[in-house]
């Protein structure tokens, strides 16, 4: 059996990331994905979750909701299903609504889009700037109000927060000591081609029939 030094593994993997590797796989996911299956953009849903860096680094800060300690903030974006469609990286003390404006920009890279979107937004996001800057993309802002419970207004805004335990369910993007933005950028990429070839694989069972066709989705 042959291995290699942690030195060889890290300087493979940064040669990968200059290399865009990690990038195209999820882009190739996620194509795949939206031919097979077909991605909802019509509807969309953008949260913020907060995590732990302890390693500290370029994307870490004060969390405020653990004791000050170092966190980092994800802003993801999500199509109708659930299926990650990019996110942005930040310290932890970072408000979610400031964010809204570079998550949106993810979806330079995605098209072409519908003409009618709406954007499923929690309370944070309640203010009449996140309004105006939806208005001015042309899209349909539906945002919970503050002081309302969150079940009466849940919305479509579970599908976001069940990606974001998607990514919490890998130890390496909860608990984040990677310092570079870069190296998070990429093993969160890998993350999205995973969470995607699974969503894939779940609904082409429903939807198609083939030979080798598994009897159950699991």
């Amino acid at each position: 059996m042959r291995t290699c030094s942690a030195t060889t593994i890290r300087e493979r993997r940064d040669e990968w990331i200059k290399a865009g590797i990690f990038a195209k796989l999820k882009t190739i996911a996620r194509d795949s994905y939206d031919r097979i299956v077909g991605l909802v953009l019509d509807e969309l849903a953008v949260d913020g979750c907060i995590t732990k860096a302890p390693g500290g680094g370029e994307c870490a800060g004060r969390s405020p909701v653990d004791r000050g300690k170092l966190g980092m903030k994800r802003s993801l974006l999500v199509e109708g299903k659930g299926i990650p469609l990019g996110r942005v990286l930040a310290p932890a003390s970072r408000h979610d609504s400031p964010l809204l404006v570079a998550t949106l920009d993810k979806l330079g890279g995605i098209g072409p889009l519908p003409d009618d979107i709406t954007v499923h937004l929690d309370a944070g996001y309640d203010s009449q700037k996140t309004r105006d800057e939806l208005d001015a993309r042309g899209m349909t802002a539906e945002i919970a109000h503050k002081g309302d419970k969150a079940p009466i207004q849940a919305g479509q805004r579970w599908h976001v927060e069940r990606t974001n335990a998607w990514h919490n369910a890998f130890n390496r993007l909860q608990r984040c000591y990677e310092r570079d933005e870069d190296v998070i950028d990429a093993f969160f990429d890998l993350a999205d081609a995973i969470i995607t070839v699974r969503r894939l694989i779940r609904e082409a069972w429903i939807l198609y029939r083939w030979d080798a066709r598994p009897a159950h989705r699991r």
